[in-house]
């Protein structure tokens, strides 16, 4: 049984620069060099073109929740501690019809979980944090964009 929250490995060729990009305070998106698409989660090869050839974007850290839900009960006992919390589909405000997956999270970026159920809409505005999981794992998180969130603590320019 998994007894603590599962980690990615953050040392995969394929999403090495998201994972470092998260530890430096920036939320990366791949992209293709020959066509274009912007495509998350990162991928070996461009979906539209078959492409090898990708490189990574930065988002705004800027994004709209397009839907979300508050697992009842956790799945893993390792989420039972967090609990509840709210993992959203944000689409990034620069990158229309894109999607990624974060739980949400106070705007400190201390914890995962402590945002209102009430707060949360599809259609709400949400900003950018990372929670520090582990020395290499930073996870983005979003809050919802009202909550304000310390200057220390805002996504790097």
């Amino acid at each position: 049984m998994i007894e603590t929250i599962p980690l990615p490995t953050t040392d995969d060729p394929v999403d090495r620069a998201f994972w470092q990009g998260c530890m430096d305070g920036r939320l990366l998106v791949q992209n293709c060099n020959d066509c274009g698409h912007v495509q998350h989660p990162p991928r070996a090869m461009c979906p539209a073109c078959q492409s090898m050839e990708l490189g990574w974007k930065q988002t705004s850290g800027k994004g709209t929740v397009w839907s979300y839900t508050m697992p009842h009960p956790p799945l893993l006992p390792a989420f039972t501690e967090i609990g509840p919390y709210i993992v959203a589909v944000v689409e990034p405000d620069d990158f229309p019809g894109l999607r990624i997956v974060g739980a949400l999270s106070n705007p400190e970026g201390d914890s995962i979980g402590g945002i209102d159920p009430d707060a949360v809409r599809i259609g709400t505005p949400v900003r950018l944090t990372f929670v520090q999981l582990a020395e290499d794992v930073a996870l983005p998180c979003w809050f919802p964009a009202g909550a304000g969130i310390p200057p220390e603590k805002e996504m790097q320019q």
